[in-house]
């Protein structure tokens, strides 16, 4: 079967041998709304996972969203990430024991399903292929694979997930920019692009925001910013100016900070949504449970740590969250996600 890779022919029938030591591997993939990561993952020859994780090679390509790039784009690009982390690890899919794919836009069976025939195509009918959506592997980033508590990603996107230990589960926000994931990097920076048109036409307050953006893209008037938000609307274009309003806030700018205060609103927010769906936080509200934080709206900055505030608001409610923040990355994630299906379907097949 051949595929088309950045204009060339990838081939793969003609792959190179299996691992160089001959073992059985795993793909982990990570499709987000700004890259696509995949990491090729030696079996663990035990039940217990090795430390460190062997981890064989690792690739990135570009946004594998389907809502935001189209079908035919998020699979090519899902197509070249796997195949390159195959051909840096040495393998090829003969070797391929199982996939997980989460990746962002999954959000019904359908979805699922449809990755899932396009999957099978590629691989043999003894790989196990799993579909996800990429809010469960940045869970199982921090909780080594297993699928309990509740996770909040905030990068371009953001979205809250959750799991019980029987295996129920819940999502809040995730939605996309146009039904509003507010408290995202989109969202943050949309709101400044708002209220710097707004200070201008004379509907809100001046703010510094306006000549930070401005020198930042390199224009001389909030009027241009209309043709230079249009010109390429992509999310991750947009999300890329939050830097911008976090040195704002820090340096006092007003309305920056109220942007920011209602981004940790909307954040924690979804997180109480899907702990009160689930009952993770037991009927006391005080049980404990991982909150896995995953994001660059997320990270630590100097004086403005949005991160921090979320889980501030979030505890005074449910004291009992456990704020985690992951030493792997999703697609390892991913990768532990598979071995864990893996270990539990043999398991099952013994007490047969």
């Amino acid at each position: 079967m051949k595929r088309h890779r950045n204009g060339e022919i990838w081939d793969f029938e003609h792959e190179m041998p299996i691992t160089r030591d001959g073992s059985e591997v795993i793909l982990g993939l990570d499709g987000g709304t700004t890259s696509t990561v995949c990491i090729c993952m030696s079996m663990p020859s035990s039940d217990r996972l090795p430390d460190p994780l062997p981890v064989l090679a690792r690739a990135v390509a570009g946004c594998s969203n389907h809502n935001s790039v189209g079908e035919a784009a998020a699979r090519e690009t899902l197509e070249q990430v796997m195949a390159e982390a195959l051909l840096k690890s040495g393998s090829n899919r003969s070797s391929v024991r199982a996939v997980c794919l989460a990746v962002s836009g999954v959000n019904h069976p359908t979805d699922q399903q449809r990755i899932l025939n396009w999957l099978r195509d590629i691989f043999s009918s003894d790989v196990k292929l799993f579909v996800q959506n990429d809010a469960v592997a940045a869970l199982a980033s921090g909780t080594m694979g297993k699928l309990h508590g509740c996770v909040l990603i905030a990068g371009t996107g953001s979205i809250s997930y959750g799991f019980t230990e029987d295996g129920r589960e819940a999502r809040a926000a995730g939605a996309g920019p146009i039904l509003g994931d507010w408290g995202s990097g989109y969202g943050i920076a949309a709101q400044a692009l708002t209220a710097v048109v707004r200070a201008h036409d004379g509907r809100g307050p001046q703010t510094m925001l306006t000549c930070s953006i401005l020198n930042m893209l390199g224009l001389a008037s909030p009027d241009e910013l209309i043709g230079w938000t249009y010109a390429d609307p992509s999310w991750a274009r947009i999300a890329a100016l939050v830097p911008v309003v976090v040195s704002c806030a820090e340096a006092g700018d007003q309305v920056a900070n109220k942007i920011l205060q209602d981004s940790v609103q909307e954040l924690a927010a979804s997180v109480k949504a899907v702990v009160q769906r689930l009952g993770l936080c037991g009927e006391d509200e005080k049980d404990s449970f991982p909150l896995v934080m995953v994001g660059g709206v997320l990270e630590a900055n100097k004086n403005w740590d949005i991160g921090k505030e979320v889980v501030n608001c979030i505890s005074k409610v449910y004291p009992g969250a456990c704020p985690i923040r992951p030493k792997v990355e999703p697609a390892v994630g991913a990768a532990l996600l598979a071995w864990n299906f893996l270990m539990k379907e043999s398991e099952g097949n013994l007490r047969r």
